[in-house]
């Protein structure tokens, strides 16, 4: 089971609805085959230099660096093609990789795989991240259907459904400073964008790319699991009167990197992929709904001492990100009530911003993970709606769902907004502006963190420091 779980409550469905297709069990894609992460000793080979970054990063990448006064480093680099290239040369199949990380993702069918591997003398470690399997269960897209039940619902304000989960965090009154996230380019890396094109209260938002790092890749993540268009309908929605989302006129890369009906190590490669493109091509926020604990290979299960922000891959990352001059907005987990309790991966990385759920009366939900982290720090960071929220869904209908997979994107697209408006603040400088605007700074505790931002006073501390 995955630990950011999407509790979802229709409220507008349609009675005698024609039935949803089930889920089948279906080959799995390329075969059976076997994933290992392969750590590499350096970059030696690797033909790109620090002095051209150019050559490897967007000019929008390296401004957004220049500005913030951060230096490219040997992190940057990519890959040694030497290493590579010999790896291929014994045969191995090369699908991924993290500079950041210097490991690198090979396919394999032999069970000899991990020994031929630590045998190359440039290798460090071997770890293997996938199994293999012989189906999976998919489940089709969904058809798009009209909103015949939305009439009924007189809105309030122009943010129609969406106005409680903006006003519990004072966002709106950036919005009515002319601060919608405009310019702001946020990565939504997610398990599928269902129907996102076909959408009628999604057409006005401005999606500048996709891509998919799951292995094997898809070449159309409007197929996919529609989670990742519920956590985009919540920043991007933009239907007057209908449902307004906290940042609408923010950009929007969608990125996939989690495979639905498994769970298994290697989508935190997926993950830090994701992460790592997101920044090569010069976005500034990465929004995550995900979190990981329990695989179903029991033996590769995350353990609390592992909440240091530094030894999971995937916390590991996270943890680079706010070094490269991007925010990161993670949610907190849905495990509270359950025998972890505890924040996913990577909600324990350091300098971002992880996020719990708020019932909509501002108390907290039962299911919201908490902290602290092994290494003692406070987890989560801030709290936004995460219960009964308003979503879009993959059919088309606004929909309510719970989860800090909601309050984490409402979160996000204020944090857009936020920057927008303090153009010259780090991507530090904004997260801890927006901590410090909550309503328990002065007294942060691991259940609601540092509380509920108030995005107007962020921004007037801002204007004053």
């Amino acid at each position: 089971m995955k630990n950011i779980i999407t509790i979802l409550a229709v409220w507008l469905c349609c009675i005698g609805a024609t039935a949803q297709v089930r889920s089948q069990m279906t080959a799995f894609p390329g075969g059976k085959y076997q994933i290992y992460r392969v750590a590499l000793q350096d970059k030696r080979g690797c033909k790109a230099s620090l002095k051209h970054p150019e050559k490897f990063l967007s000019e929008k990448s390296l401004r957004r660096r220049a500005k913030q006064h951060l230096l490219v480093d040997s992190t940057d680099l990519p890959l040694s093609r030497t290493y590579l290239k010999k790896m291929t040369e014994q045969g191995f199949a090369i699908i991924g990789g993290s500079k950041w990380n210097n490991t690198v993702l090979v396919k394999d069918t032999c069970a000899s795989a991990p020994q031929r591997l630590c045998a190359l003398p440039f290798v460090t470690s071997v770890v293997k991240v996938f199994g293999g399997v012989d189906s999976v269960k998919l489940t089709p897209p969904s058809t798009v259907r009209p909103d015949t039940l939305i009439a009924r619902y007189k809105a309030k304000t122009r943010y129609g459904q969406g106005e409680h989960q903006i006003s519990m965090l004072n966002g709106q009154k950036l919005h009515e400073a002319g601060f919608n996230g405009k310019g702001i380019l946020v990565a939504v890396i997610d398990g599928g964008f269902m129907n996102v094109d076909k959408i009628g209260y999604l057409k006005n938002v401005n999606i500048v790319g996709t891509r998919d790092f799951v292995y094997p890749y898809t070449a159309n993540l409007y197929d996919e699991r529609d989670h990742g268009t519920e956590v985009l309908s919540t920043i991007a929605a933009n239907s007057d009167s209908v449902f307004v989302g906290t940042a609408p006129g923010a950009s929007f890369l969608l990125l996939r990197s989690e495979f639905g009906p498994l769970e298994n190590l290697v989508e935190e490669d997926f993950w830090t992929q994701a992460v790592e493109y997101a920044d090569s091509v010069g976005a500034d926020i990465v929004t995550s709904s995900l979190g990981y604990t329990e695989f179903d290979d029991k033996a590769a299960s995350h353990k609390y001492r592992e909440q240091d922000g530094r030894t999971a891959l995937i916390s590991r990352t996270a943890s680079m990100i706010s070094g490269k001059g991007m925010i990161l907005t993670n949610s907190a987990g849905n495990t509270g009530a359950a025998e972890w309790k505890r924040i996913g991966f990577p909600g324990d990385a350091h300098d971002v911003l992880t996020v719990g759920a708020l019932a909509p009366d501002s108390t907290n939900t039962t299911f919201s993970s908490v902290g602290p982290t092994y290494d003692g720090r406070v987890k989560p960071d801030v709290m936004a709606m995460g219960g009964y929220c308003t979503v879009i869904n993959g059919k088309g209908l606004v929909a309510h769902a719970n989860g800090t997979s909601f309050s984490t994107p409402i979160t996000c697209g204020l944090v857009a907004c936020l920057w927008q408006a303090l153009p010259n603040k780090t991507a530090s400088e904004i997260m801890q502006l927006v901590r410090e605007s909550a309503d328990r700074a002065d007294y942060p505790d691991n259940i609601f963190g540092y509380g509920i931002p108030n995005f107007w006073k962020a921004y007037q501390m801002g204007l004053n420091k």
